[in-house]
C-alpha cells in the first residue's frame, strides 16, 4: 500500500501520533515519561515549533503542534524520534537492537477553531478513555497536567492556543465525547485527513493534493 501524503507547511497546525514498534510499551517507569519530556523541552530551545498539547501513553505519543516554516515539522519530528531512539536505548543498554517506533509518524492538519479544541480535548483525556486514570488531570505526563502543576518552568513549554481555553475545560475534557466526534478525530488520526469544517477541510485537500486521504481502500471493481 503506497504512504499517504504528508504536509509540511509553515503557519498550520498538526496532529501528531507515534506509536511503538509492534505496539509494545515503551514508557514504563515515571523516569521513561520524563526522559520523552526533558527532549521536547529541548526541542523547545531547538526549533521554532511550538507545542499545543501533548499527551504520552505506554505505548505511543500524541502531540498537537504548531509549525511555523516550511519544512519545520519534519526536522522537528527527526530530531525529535532520533534522539528519544538514541537516548532510549542508551539508557536500556539495548543499543543495536532494533528500531524503537514502528514506522513514520502520522499526521494532519487541524482548522484553529472548534476542531483544534476537540483534537486538544481527545489528546488529553487519551489516559482517562484508557481506563489508566478516574480523571484525566490524574495523568501526570500531558499538557494538561502541565498546565495545572502552576509551575511556570513546566508550563513554558507550552504555547498559547489560538482559540481560547473554556472556563471549564477541566470539567469538559472529563465528560465523554460523543462517538460521532472520536469516530470523526480516528478517521483523520488514520488516514491522515485534513479535519475542519467541510470548507476548509476541501480547501486543505484540494491545496495540499490529500485526495488520497480519503479514498477507500481497496482495489475498486469496474461497474460497481
Amino acid at each position: 500500500m503506497p504512504r499517504l501524503p504528508r504536509v509540511d507547511v509553515g503557519g498550520e497546525i498538526y496532529h501528531i501520533i507515534n506509536r511503538a514498534n509492534a505496539r509494545l510499551p515503551i514508557f514504563f517507569k515515571e523516569e521513561d515519561f520524563q526522559l520523552f519530556e526533558h527532549i521536547i523541552e529541548e526541542a523547545r530551545e531547538k526549533f521554532t515549533t511550538e507545542v499545543l498539547a501533548y499527551c504520552l501513553m505506554p505505548n505511543h505519543f500524541h502531540l498537537v503542534l504548531h509549525s511555523h516554516k516550511d519544512g519545520d515539522l519534519g526536522k522537528y519530528m527527526q530530531w525529535l524520534t532520533l534522539t528519544h531512539t538514541q537516548r532510549w536505548h542508551t539508557k536500556n543498554e539495548t543499543i543495536g537492537t532494533g528500531h524503537l517506533y514502528q514506522g513514520r509518524y502520522k499526521s494532519f492538519l487541524i482548522q484553529g477553531d472548534k476542531h483544534l479544541l476537540s483534537v486538544i480535548r481527545y489528546v488529553e483525556r487519551n489516559p482517562l478513555r484508557a481506563k489508566l486514570v478516574k480523571k484525566a488531570e490524574n495523568w501526570g505526563f500531558s499538557s494538561l497536567a502541565r498546565r495545572l502543576s502552576n509551575n511556570p518552568e513546566k508550563q513554558k513549554l507550552l504555547a498559547s492556543w489560538p482559540i481560547e481555553i473554556p472556563h471549564d475545560y477541566l470539567a469538559f475534557v472529563n465528560t465523554p465525547m460523543n462517538r460521532e466526534e472520536e469516530e470523526t478525530i480516528r478517521y483523520s488520526v488514520n488516514r491522515c485527513k485534513p479535519l475542519g469544517s467541510d470548507r476548509w477541510t476541501v480547501k486543505m485537500i484540494e491545496k495540499f493534493r490529500l485526495e488520497a486521504t480519503v479514498r477507500k481502500r481497496g482495489r475498486q471493481i469496474k461497474g460497481t
